[in-house]
């Protein structure tokens, strides 16, 4: 699949929006329009050639610097 996280699978997601609503267009009680569906991708990266999230990026940034503290410390 081409919108999926590598690490935490994280993909595509759907929901519904809405033009106006009945009373919000003029003041008259008119024909709601038509719901459509919303296509929410998620913000990925490539990364070291694996394709992440931006909350699992910056876990494993986080982690690889913890790492080279204690390397650093020893």
């Amino acid at each position: 699949m081409a919108f999926l996280c590598d690490n935490c699978g994280k993909g595509v997601q759907y929901g519904e929006i809405h033009t106006h609503h009945r009373g919000v267009a003029g003041g008259q009680w008119k024909k709601k329009a038509q719901s459509t569906r919303k296509v929410f991708k998620p913000n990925l990266h490539k990364w070291h050639g694996m394709k992440l999230c931006t909350k699992c990026l910056r876990k494993l940034k986080s982690q690889m610097s913890n790492v080279k503290i204690v390397a650093a410390v020893v």
